[in-house]
């Protein structure tokens, strides 16, 4: 079973363009994401901006949680990186935290909710 899990995840990633190479981002920074909607037989681009609370998931199913806040409620959405419904993701601000998983954010709003800047994206 195993087996056969492992070959259909190398065969979705060959058949993925090569071209959709994503930025290197971590949790804290704020991304957009511009992805694919299908509604009824139309498709068009929408984006997501927001703090990525957490990465996890190997490179073949890796996962990204993005947060944001829409009419004084959080919103939170969890992306495949590999879908083929991702146009492209954007770098929009490097953010410097300690944690792999910034799950504390929830409970923050305002001013405290703020994290400080990496100005160098290599910097960790």
């Amino acid at each position: 079973m195993d087996q056969l899990i492992k070959m259909a995840e190398q065969q979705f990633l060959q058949e993925r363009p090569e071209d959709k190479k994503h930025p290197v981002f971590s949790s804290g920074d704020t991304i957009t994401v511009d992805y694919q909607i299908k509604e009824g037989d139309k498709t068009r681009i929408q984006s997501f901006r927001g703090v990525v609370i957490q990465r996890k998931g190997h490179p073949n199913t890796a996962t990204v949680t993005v947060r944001k806040i829409s009419g004084n409620v959080g919103v939170e959405r969890i992306f495949p990186i590999n879908s083929p419904f991702i146009e492209q993701i954007t770098v929009n601000k490097y953010g410097k935290v300690r944690r792999a998983r910034i799950y504390y954010l929830r409970n923050l709003t305002g001013k405290k909710a703020r994290i400080k800047q990496r100005m160098n994206p290599k910097e960790m």
